[in-house]
């Protein structure tokens, strides 16, 4: 309640005193008073309410102002405002302390809903995409039949190949020898060694028009890995067919017969195909016969005859150069000692190159053919290489025919072949010095059960040497 001290002017209760004009002249605006007094009612302090009289009383006095007279500012302005802006942030702190009351609850919640995810997501089974994996089996099978089309598309191009010669295809063999192939053909064969993996053996000998095209095939060979027998016997080969061939070796690891017989070409330049002989060689077999080999072709076989430890076959007649480099290549067939055939006919031994090889008998216990035949300059030497045939426990054929035996040679060879249980071929043909001595030796033949066949033709027999010969029924 207001009321008036003596003489004073009217003031709100409470400990605040009011200045009266102050409050007539703020009593002006009592009508935005009384819009502001319904937003303090409730929630106020005491000195509040003491503000909340004053603006009642001024709102009394402001009912008096006339319509549309201009409002004035004035100092309650200022205290209205400041109390008004302190409700509000008042407010506002309350609200922000609902929320934030309120906010823990909302992340413990939304802790728990992640946590429930996560679990659902891990114990969610993965879903198996197997558009990709099918994909590649299509791919793969279709790979595979284009493979298994191209095989045979293959297959029967080789087979027309073959028949085109009267031959019929194999898969382990193609045999094309002497049928007159020419360079073009020789080209189209390498051509389908790709349909031929499993070929094990190729026959090419006795075509002469196929040399200086060998290229065109041992470009290819690499796809017969499992090539084990390779003849080119008589084809014309040259230096840089040997070359090729050469070349090619590596990519057949499992050669073991190679067969260059006949190719008077390769003369001189043997040296282009031993160099690719690696030290690890399988090859069993080597014929060079006839091929016009010189000094130094021998020293080049010298080389690498040693790195063919499994070497048991070995063909070097006709060669009459190579007999002046035989003490070097003796020297490196002692470390061949698989060697069961050895073949050296007219290829220039001498009376001293037969000490020098028969000094290596022993390191060859498995020979079974030896022909040294056609050495007429060998002559003499027999003599004291004879003793060293007893190393020669299983040897079947000797052939020695045309060497120009010597009266000593023979005697030697007398005492010596009947200790060779196992042979059965002898052939001491065109040795006249026979004739001289040989009933001795006809008559101690018997001793060898094993023997076949003795050949003794132009050797100036008498008739008494054939007394010898009906000594026993050891001949068929």
């Amino acid at each position: 309640m207001l009321g008036n001290k003596a003489g004073g002017a009217p003031r709100l209760p409470g400990t605040h005193r009011w200045n009266l004009p102050l409050l007539h002249e703020a009593g002006r605006g009592g009508e935005e008073l009384e819009h502001v007094q319904t937003q303090w009612e409730w929630g106020m302090r005491p000195e509040e309410e003491h503000a909340v009289d004053a603006i009642n009383y001024c709102m009394c006095l402001g009912s008096e102002k006339k319509e549309g007279e201009v409002q004035k500012k004035s100092p309650f302005d200022l205290i209205f405002s400041q109390i008004q802006r302190k409700k509000s942030d008042k407010g506002k702190s309350d609200i922000f302390q609902v929320k934030k009351f309120f906010k823990a609850f909302d992340k413990d919640s939304t802790k728990k809903t992640n946590e429930k995810t996560e679990q659902d997501s891990d114990n969610k089974p993965v879903p198996v995409d197997y558009g990709d994996h099918r994909n590649g089996k299509e791919e793969t099978s279709l790979r595979e039949e284009d493979e298994v089309d191209s095989d045979t598309a293959g297959w029967l191009k080789a087979k027309q190949f073959m028949e085109k010669f009267g031959k019929k295809a194999e898969i382990h063999f193609i045999d094309l020898n002497n049928c007159g192939l020419t360079a073009a053909d020789i080209k189209e064969l390498g051509t389908l060694m790709t349909f031929l993996p499993d070929a094990e053996e190729i026959d090419l000998s006795w075509n002469e028009l196929i040399g200086g095209s060998m290229m065109s095939l041992t470009a290819h060979l690499c796809h017969v890995t499992r090539l084990r027998i390779l003849s080119l016997s008589n084809c014309g080969l040259t230096s840089v067919d040997a070359g090729a061939i050469g070349e090619a070796l590596p990519h057949i690891p499992n050669l073991q017969v190679l067969d260059l017989s006949w190719n008077s070409a390769l003369g001189g330049a043997l040296s282009t195909l031993t160099q690719h002989f690696s030290s690890n060689c399988e090859l069993k077999s080597l014929n060079l016969t006839e091929c016009s080999l010189k000094a130094e072709d021998g020293d080049s076989l010298a080389q690498v005859i040693g790195k063919m430890s499994r070497m048991e076959v070995l063909e070097l007649s006709e060669n009459k150069e190579l007999g002046s480099s035989m003490k070097n290549f003796t020297e490196e067939l002692k470390h061949c000692s698989c060697l069961s055939v050895l073949k050296l006919r007219s290829t220039g031994l001498r009376q001293d190159t037969i000490n020098y090889l028969s000094s290596a008998f022993q390191y060859w216990p498995y020979l079974r053919r030896l022909d040294l035949s056609c050495n007429k300059a060998a002559g003499g030497g027999f003599r004291e290489a004879a003793a060293r045939l007893t190393a020669f426990k299983q040897l079947e054929l000797l052939d020695i025919h045309q060497c120009c035996l010597s009266r000593d040679d023979v005697t030697a060879l007398t005492q010596v072949i009947p200790l060779l249980s196992n042979l059965q071929s002898l052939d001491m043909s065109c040795n006249k010095n026979i004739g001289l001595s040989s009933e001795h030796l006809f008559s101690r033949l018997r001793f060898l059960p094993k023997l076949k066949s003795v050949n003794i033709s132009n050797c100036t027999l008498k008739t008494e040497s054939f007394a010898g010969l009906d000594a026993g029924p050891f001949l068929e």
